[in-house]
């Protein structure tokens, strides 16, 4: 296999999608946000009234709309992009094996890679956080670093700590960062994706992946978006 190969489109599956636009082509137009119901959000929360001074993490870009949510709260808010950490660290991978000599230059193996990603990243001891929103992140990561991801976020959990994440129930036409407006309402805004589209889950592949968790609830909306509430 050449040289040139990119490490980002090797995270891409079969049942990618997506449509990458030409080189120089002018990107389509974003779509504007959308409000969304999300009885996935009223519940979470619901598992969270009693939690005072609670520690939550959000896994997209910063928000300061969820900020604002969740400090008014009493919560103390940390931000992670695990999705744009994990496309810098493939591009990264990328220069190093484009730099290397052709006669040492090997493709780095698909649980290397991962295991090298959480060396530096999702870093915080064990049962740090109260709540995690992790969006619709698993439906992206690459097949090796997925497992290694959500065991990451379980020990990250306290006891009794409570993860929400979204699951498309088919490719996604475009990709969305989410905001927490309300109670019960989420913004999405349109959005570049920073890696592919890798797959939609069975119910049975998602409970698997989060079979350390003690309980799991999940809600079917009509827009092809699944929750899944999922408790330690």
């Amino acid at each position: 296999m050449g040289r040139a190969m990119s490490f980002l489109g090797k995270t891409r599956s079969g049942s990618d999608r997506g449509v990458v636009a030409a080189v120089g082509a002018a990107p389509a137009p974003m779509a504007a946000a959308q409000a969304r119901i999300s009885n996935g959000l009223k519940d979470f929360l619901w598992l969270l009234s009693d939690v005072e001074r609670g520690r939550l993490l959000d896994l997209g870009p910063v928000s300061q709309a969820t900020v604002n949510f969740f400090t008014g709260r009493g919560f103390k808010v940390y931000t992670e992009d695990v999705l744009r950490s994990w496309k810098e660290h493939l591009r990264a991978q990328e220069q190093r094996f484009r730099a290397a000599p052709p006669a040492s230059a090997v493709p780095a193996d698909p649980a290397a890679l991962a295991e090298s990603f959480l060396a530096s990243n999702l870093l915080y001891a064990d049962e740090t956080f109260h709540a995690i929103l992790a969006w619709d992140i698993f439906d992206y990561l690459d097949a090796e670093l997925l497992p290694r991801v959500v065991a990451r976020l379980h020990a990250m959990l306290r006891l009794g700590g409570v993860l929400l994440a979204m699951f498309h129930s088919k490719p996604p036409v475009e990709f969305h960062h989410y905001r927490v407006l309300d109670q019960q309402t989420l913004d999405l805004a349109p959005a570049a994706a920073p890696v592919p589209h890798l797959r939609t889950f069975q119910n049975r592949e998602m409970l698997n992946l989060f079979g350390a968790f003690r309980s799991s609830k999940t809600y079917v909306g009509r827009d092809q978006l699944r929750e899944g509430l999922f408790t330690k």
